[in-house]
C-alpha cells in the first residue's frame, strides 16, 4: 500500500471518529429536529441550542396565562447574551387556545407581545399525546408533564434538565431566576 493511499484512509477514519463525537455529543434533551413556526426551516436543537441554557415553553394565545409571553420575552432579553434562549411551542392541547394557523399565531406573538425568541411549530404536550421533545423533558422531570399552557422547564448549557415549573410559577419568578443564573 503507498503512503498516499494510507493517509487518505488514516484521515477518512479520523473524519468518521469526530462525527461520531459530535453526534455523541448531543444531549439526549437537546436531540430533535423541530420547525420552525409558520415556515419550513427545520433545526436541529443541539445544533443551535447546544451550550446554552435553555427554557422550553408550551404556549398558547387565548389563554389566561398568554401574557406570561412579555415575562418570557424579558428573560430573554436578560440573558440571550450569556447563552439564554426560551423556545415556545405553542399547542392546542389545552382547550384549544391557540390560533388555527401558524402564521395567525407568529403575527399575534409578535405584533402583541413582540417576541423576537424563538418559536416553533404548534406541537402536543399532554401527557398521552406528547411529541417526543415534550415526552422527553416530561420523563426527565419525573412524569411532570404540562397540566395546562406556560409550563417552563430549564435545561443547563449540558443540556440536563434543572428546572420544571408549571403555569402558575411566571416567567418573572425569582425561583426562575435563581435557576437560570445558576445554570449561566
Amino acid at each position: 500500500m503507498n503512503l498516499k493511499k494510507l493517509s487518505i484512509q488514516c484521515l477518512m477514519v479520523v473524519i468518521g471518529m469526530t462525527t461520531l463525537k459530535a453526534n455523541a455529543a448531543c444531549a439526549p434533551l437537546l436531540d430533535h429536529s423541530v420547525r420552525q413556526l409558520a415556515g419550513d426551516q427545520v433545526d436541529r436543537l443541539c445544533e443551535v441550542y447546544q451550550g446554552q441554557v435553555v427554557m422550553v415553553v408550551n404556549t398558547a394565545s387565548k389563554c389566561g396565562f398568554t401574557p406570561q409571553f412579555d415575562g418570557l420575552e424579558a428573560l430573554y432579553r436578560k440573558y440571550k447574551d450569556q447563552g439564554f434562549a426560551v423556545l415556545g411551542f405553542p399547542s392546542k392541547d389545552f382547550g384549544n387556545q391557540e390560533y388555527g394557523t401558524e402564521e395567525e399565531a407568529a403575527e399575534f406573538c409578535r405584533l402583541t407581545y413582540g417576541v423576537q425568541f424563538p418559536m416553533y411549530a404548534t406541537t402536543h404536550a399532554k401527557k398521552g399525546k406528547a411529541d417526543p421533545l415534550f415526552q422527553g423533558l416530561a420523563e426527565a422531570a419525573d412524569g411532570d408533564y404540562p397540566s395546562w399552557n406556560f409550563h417552563k422547564y430549564i435545561l443547563d448549557r449540558e443540556g440536563n434538565l434543572v428546572g420544571s415549573f408549571g403555569s402558575f410559577t411566571g416567567p418573572s419568578s425569582r425561583r426562575i431566576a435563581r435557576v437560570i443564573e445558576d445554570a449561566l
